[in-house]
Formats: structure tokens, C-alpha cells, sequence
């Protein structure tokens, strides 16, 4: 029976020693070895290509893929993590990733469907723009015609409303304002839309900033479209005045052409003095009681001007002065 010993004895030697040094497929050479992605235990570095899942996931070869939560067909259940991109919009992992609309530098297009925000600015999927070259009355802003005071600022919004609201419009960005907001020049179904309004007399060529419109406001002016039809203030002056006891009694061909005298002093209470630096031509403005307030003039000629707050100029563009008050 000393035999049958010796078998036993031989067989568990040969288990143990397989599970203690377990038998590996040697490397040829010249033959790829592939490369082990899984870690051996936590905290182990992991390797290979990566493909994004969603916005903290990704996943990396050889590890597992996660489920898939595109429905298969129309009418299936979609899940998975979300992602808020707007009032209506989700983003779902596993779903395609909505495509940007923001312009990615000035000159690039933005393009969506329009609501307008008033007479010269408009939302494009949830992108401000101020259309670049015009400037349209403001909303609460009136005009006259035969003696009888109407509310061109809302007629102007009107007007632009009837045109692009709800629709695609493709614009062209100019440059970015104070704010940070896109100035424009958008079209919509082909027509300029910036020339459109002028054009029409809903808004008057921005003289100050650019000279692109200035025939079509003579076509709108020559026709007494819009606002051409009676009298009105220009929406920089009626800025300037102040909504407040403004009386739009100034003739369309005198308008632009009395703009420097009235600027030359200040304005009732409009007494912020909106300067143009000599040096680097930035456009500041200075409070009563800053340092430099009592040797700062007004040029209208420079495209100088007076606001009535600080609101006004910021929103006009202007920037405080850096130097601090008495």
C-alpha cells in the first residue's frame, strides 16, 4: 500500500504548487503584450483610452462599459443622470450633447430664435445682443405727431417684434459691450435686420459708434417712416435728459443738429459729466465731489456728454473714473 502513499502524496503536491504559483502564457517576442487597464486593488493606477460619460464620469478601456440609457426606439424610457441647460432643456447621459450658440470669439455667428428685449436688443437662445449701428427710442420714451404725443419707444419694439419674434435669426458679432453682451448685426431670412429698422424709421443710425446706416436713415427720413413722421428727441438725448419732464418738441431735421448745444451745459439735474480720455480714449464718467469733476469740460464736438445717473452712463457704455472722490 506504500505506493498508493506515494500517489496521494504527489497528487496534492502538484495542487498546491498550482495554486500557489499559477501557470502564465509567456511573452513571444515581437508580439504586442496587451496591457492589463484593471487595477489590482484599490488605489491602484488605472490606464487606456478615455471616452466621457457625462460631466464627472468617464470611462477608460478595459473597464467596464456602463449601461445603456438611450431609449431604442420612439416612446422608450430614457434615464440617467441630468443635467439642467435650460428653462425647458435637459441634458441626459447617454444622450447627444445639445450644440453651443454662443459665438466663440467677436466675428463668430450666433444663431437661434429671437425675443425681443426691447426697440435695439434681443435674446438669442439666451445670449443678449444689442444690434450694432442704431440706437431705437426707448421704451417709455414718446414722440409727437400733429400735436398729439404717442409711444413711439413701444412702436419701436412693436416693429421689431413683428419681424423676427419667435423666429431664427443668424448675427454677426461686431464686438461686446461693458457688459459683456454681443453687439450685432443680425439677419433674419436673409434681410439685415439692424438696416430694416432704420430703414423704417424705428431707430436712428448710432452716429457716435458707427456710420453703417446712414443712408438708410435718409430713406426712412426722406419717406416719414417711424419715427420721421412728427417730432421727436434722439434716444441718446432723451437718455440724457433724463424720462422725467422731457418734452419731445424738436423738429426730425433739427434733432441731430441742436444734439452739441444742449450738451455743452448741464442738463437741469443731469450734472454727470461724461468725459473721453485725451490719452487712451476710454470713455469715463465723473461724479460731483470727484477729484477731478471741477476741471473736467464737456466737449459735444468729441462726442462728450451729461447723465443724469450712473445707470444711464453705464448702460450707455461709459465706465467710472478710476481716480477716487475728495
Amino acid at each position: 500500500m506504500r505506493w498508493v502513499f506515494w500517489i496521494l502524496t504527489a497528487t496534492a503536491t502538484f495542487v498546491v504548487a498550482a495554486l500557489l504559483f499559477p501557470r502564465t502564457t509567456p511573452h513571444l517576442s515581437g508580439s504586442p503584450a496587451p496591457p492589463s487597464t484593471a487595477p489590482a486593488s484599490p488605489g491602484a493606477e488605472m490606464s487606456g483610452r478615455a471616452r466621457v460619460i457625462d460631466g464627472d464620469s468617464i470611462l477608460v478601456s478595459g473597464s467596464p462599459a456602463p449601461p445603456s440609457t438611450a431609449p431604442a426606439s420612439p416612446g422608450a424610457d430614457l434615464s440617467g443622470r441630468a443635467r439642467v441647460i435650460d428653462g425647458d432643456s435637459i441634458l441626459v447621459s447617454g444622450s447627444p450633447a445639445p450644440p453651443s450658440t454662443a459665438p466663440a470669439s467677436p466675428g463668430a455667428d450666433l444663431s437661434g430664435r429671437a425675443r425681443v428685449i426691447d426697440g435695439d436688443s434681443i435674446l438669442v437662445d439666451q445670449v443678449e445682443v444689442r444690434l450694432y449701428g442704431l440706437d431705437a427710442p426707448e421704451a417709455q420714451q414718446t414722440c409727437v405727431l400733429n400735436g398729439v404725443r404717442w409711444p413711439c419707444g413701444r412702436q419701436a419694439t412693436r416693429a421689431l417684434q413683428s419681424l423676427i419674434e419667435g423666429r431664427v435669426v443668424v448675427c454677426d458679432e461686431r464686438d461686446r459691450d461693458n457688459y459683456g453682451r454681443v453687439v450685432a448685426v443680425c439677419q433674419h431670412d436673409g434681410a439685415n435686420v439692424n438696416a430694416w429698422l432704420v430703414a423704417n424709421g424705428w431707430a436712428m443710425a448710432y452716429r457716435r459708434h458707427a456710420l453703417a446706416y446712414l443712408d438708410a436713415e435718409s430713406t426712412a427720413k426722406s419717406a416719414k417712416r417711424g419715427i420721421w413722421r412728427g417730432d421727436f428727441v434722439a434716444p441718446w438725448d432723451w437718455r440724457q435728459a433724463g424720462a422725467a419732464g422731457v418734452r419731445a418738441t424738436a423738429s426730425p431735421s433739427r434733432t441731430a443738429d441742436t444734439r452739441s448745444q444742449r450738451s455743452a451745459s448741464a442738463p437741469g439735474r443731469c450734472n454727470i459729466k461724461g468725459n473721453i480720455s485725451h490719452n487712451s480714449g476710454r470713455r469715463l464718467y465723473h461724479m460731483p465731489g470727484d477729484r477731478d469733476y471741477a476741471d473736467t469740460r464737456i466737449s459735444a464736438a468729441r462726442g462728450e456728454r451729461w447723465f443724469c445717473s450712473e445707470a444711464e452712463a453705464r448702460t450707455a457704455g461709459w465706465q467710472p473714473a478710476v481716480r477716487s472722490r475728495r
